[in-house]
């Protein structure tokens, strides 16, 4: 059985695979990005991101906070004020995952040639 820091034989996810599947989930990506800007408010950051259920952002910042990555700051007001931020370590995850997201965009022309190549080929 091959052993490797980033899993075994590929079937279990070892401690750096599971960081990267955080931070480069779908919306682990969009929190990154939007908190590198600014603090946000939970609604705030919702509406920020847009399309992501209440449950869906909760479970992301709940695990960026637990690697790390997220600040969450519980201010003792009435209403209850909760402030979201990146920690130095998700600012420096941040700006890794904004120069994928940069590469993304710059490449999207050619990622799309590639898909209708590749859809060329397997049409009937």
């Amino acid at each position: 059985m091959a052993v490797s820091k980033w899993g075994t034989d590929g079937e279990e996810l070892c401690p750096y695979r599971l960081v990267l599947e955080h931070v480069t989930s779908r919306w682990g990506v969009l929190v990154l990005i939007a908190l590198e800007e600014r603090s946000y408010r939970f609604s705030e950051l919702r509406r920020e991101i847009g399309r992501v259920s209440e449950k869906m952002l909760t479970q992301t910042l709940q695990t960026l906070e637990r690697d790390g990555m997220v600040h969450r700051d519980a201010k003792p007001v009435i209403p209850p004020r909760v402030d979201y931020s990146l920690t130095d370590l998700g600012r420096e995850a941040a700006k890794q995952v904004r120069t994928l997201a940069m590469w993304t965009e710059r490449r999207m022309e050619a990622v799309t040639e590639a898909r209708a190549a590749y859809d060329e080929t397997r049409a009937p």
